[in-house]
């Protein structure tokens, strides 16, 4: 495939699944947390035990599903398919469950949510694991990696962008409803994508698992993505407590901010892959670090009817957005295809790339809210310094976090690789280059 030109029709068909995958990560890791403190009365500390524990565990199982998704490539296409279609519908069923439990005691609920979550939550990185090995199998240059990852995160995109409205306008069951019928629409139109070559079927190593950590690039690659990760989970987990309480924006208005924000981060993606073509995907990706601290730096000072304001930080973050949806992955795709990563064993690498990102989101969620907790917040809080503890969370935490992405990815990506394109000169001759 990668000697092919990558048209509209081999991103639609491949990158369609994204879509309704975004209806599993919106609302599991941004509806949820809210609607069981204020629907069931959960207390934030429960909830986030809860939420810690279920995304570790969740976390912990992603590396072995990618050893089992390198062995379904390694049978055939048709196994990748049909294990993704058991995982489609035990999705479905799962996040029903989820948001319409039954009547139960407070315990009663804490049970069926973690059985409930891990079963989610393992059907959806399976899923999301072979759709993505898939997409970097595919391999080709920088500019169509991007491309081939960018059609993946757009469609993801427009989930979001659903699923952040629906709820509020045609309720929870439509957006199920959307949900079924997405998972159905992108398993078909999966079918229909290129195929990557098909693999001789051989025995995986015991220690196969192990293998992306044996890659320095991989390594570097990583510790940036989880550093910019918890930038951005823990704002996902408190926004809606930032704009319920530190804003007191009205129900109406939450769906155009979450609306805005993931339309933007949509319409950025063609110009950060024109970004790609003259710069290159690491620079990018910094350059799209660097707006988003500048942008929501800003958030930290909004308060009681800041809705305007918070619209354009919305906008602006949004733009933001874009590059860390689309220019990781095909980093990472990029690194698969170098001499000492094993292209059999890209299942391996996603299970870890995606290990990172719900140990990410775990984090953000098992300290954000209990620490929010102790510090005098509580959902409808008014009091001064529970939302002066919201602010800081919400705003200036992240921004922090992001620097520190971001100066890792210049230190340990941008800059080394800017010095291996330099021509050799006297200067930088040593005895260890003989």
């Amino acid at each position: 495939m990668s000697s092919q030109p990558w048209t509209w029709r081999h991103g639609l068909s491949y990158g369609l699944l994204g879509l309704p995958l975004a209806f599993v990560a919106l609302p599991l890791y941004v509806l949820l947390p809210n609607h069981y403190a204020r629907e069931f009365g959960m207390p934030l500390a429960s909830l986030g035990a809860l939420l810690l524990g279920a995304r570790l565990l969740d976390a912990l199982i992603d590396p072995w599903l990618g050893r089992l998704s390198d062995r379904l490539f390694q049978r055939s296409v048709h196994a990748v398919w049909r294990s993704a279609t058991l995982a489609s519908g035990l999705l479905a069923l799962g996040m029903t469950g989820l948001f319409f439990p039954p009547a139960l005691s407070a315990n009663g609920l804490l049970v069926w949510a973690g059985a409930l979550l891990m079963l989610t939550y393992a059907a959806y990185s399976l899923l999301s694991i072979a759709h993505q090995s898939w997409g970097a199998r595919l391999g080709g240059a920088e500019l169509q990696r991007g491309r081939i990852v960018a059609w993946r995160e757009g469609a993801g995109l427009l989930g979001v962008l659903l699923a952040s409205v629906l709820p509020s306008l045609a309720g929870l069951p439509a957006m199920l409803a959307a949900l079924a019928l997405g998972l159905l629409l992108g398993g078909w139109a999966w079918r229909r994508a290129p195929q990557p070559p098909q693999e001789a079927p051989g025995d995986t190593a015991a220690t196969s698992l192990w293998q992306p950590w044996r890659q320095a690039g991989f390594r570097r690659l990583l510790l940036v993505f989880m550093l910019n990760g918890i930038a951005s989970a823990v704002p996902a987990t408190l926004v809606l407590f930032f704009v319920q309480d530190r804003l007191q924006a009205s129900a109406a208005q939450e769906p155009l901010f979450l609306g805005l924000y993931f339309l933007c981060a949509a319409l950025s993606i063609p110009l950060w892959l024109k970004a790609v073509g003259r710069f290159g995907l690491a620079r990018s990706w910094l350059a799209g670090m660097l707006l988003s601290v500048s942008v929501f730096a800003g958030a930290a000072a909004l308060g009681e009817g800041d809705s305007l304001a918070f619209l354009a930080v919305c906008a602006l973050s949004g733009l933001a957005l874009g590059s860390d949806l689309a220019l990781p992955g095909a980093l990472l795709a990029g690194l698969i295809q170098q001499r000492d990563g094993d292209p059999a064993q890209t299942g391996a690498y996603m299970g870890w790339w995606n290990f990172a990102t719900k140990l990410n989101l775990a984090l953000a969620a098992g300290l954000a809210l209990p620490l929010l907790g102790l510090l005098g917040y509580t959902p409808g809080s008014r009091s001064a310094e529970g939302l002066q503890a919201l602010s800081l969370a919400y705003a200036v935490l992240p921004c922090g976090l992001k620097l520190l992405a971001a100066l890792g990815l210049y230190g340990l990506i941008v800059r080394p690789a800017s010095a291996a394109s330099l021509p050799p000169s006297p200067r930088s001759f040593s005895c260890n280059d003989v």
